[in-house]
């Protein structure tokens, strides 16, 4: 395996983690009322760097397991695996960004989708590939149940618009 694409994995997962970095949490987030199972603030960095490491993994085995026969990769799971990633960056923009928490539900719907077409697409090719995602899918889905609970219990105009 090349480092070159090792690198190239672990660099589109850290450009989709980035957007955590730029649209952060802030008194907005603060303000909001949550439901009492929402994680502790300090578990999200921990758990999202743990999930793009496996995804990495999961990009760089199933790359090495397809080979790179005369050219005639499938480039079908690596599409599907970088609309992931754009989708995924989407979030933070929307939801601590914009301030628009349905926007960020819309965008965690179309994320689970994309997961769920990664692992369907991984798994003929590598079951460990598909089994790494699965962390990444069941996050999401936390997520996107955090996330609706969120905009119902902020459904005042003045807190769901910040």
């Amino acid at each position: 395996m090349s480092w070159m694409i090792i690198g190239a994995f672990a660099l589109a997962n850290f450009t989709a983690a980035s957007s955590g970095g730029i649209f952060k949490p802030g008194d907005w987030y603060e303000s909001l009322t949550k439901p009492s199972w929402v994680p502790p603030n300090w578990a999200f960095p921990v758990v999202w760097a743990a999930l793009f490491a496996m995804n990495t993994a999961a990009g760089v085995i199933v790359w090495d397991a397809m080979g790179d026969a005369a050219g005639s990769r499938n480039w079908m799971p690596f599409i599907i695996y970088g609309v992931s990633l754009a989708i995924n960056a989407g979030w933070s923009a929307f939801f601590f960004g914009m301030k628009r928490m349905d926007l960020a539900f819309g965008d965690v719907v179309l994320l689970w989708l994309s997961l769920a077409a990664q692992i369907v697409v991984f798994a003929p090719i590598s079951l460990l590939a598909a089994a790494l995602t699965l962390p990444y899918l069941a996050w999401v889905t936390l997520a996107g149940a955090l996330n609706i609970r969120m905009i119902q219990l902020n459904a005042s105009p003045m807190k769901a618009s910040g």
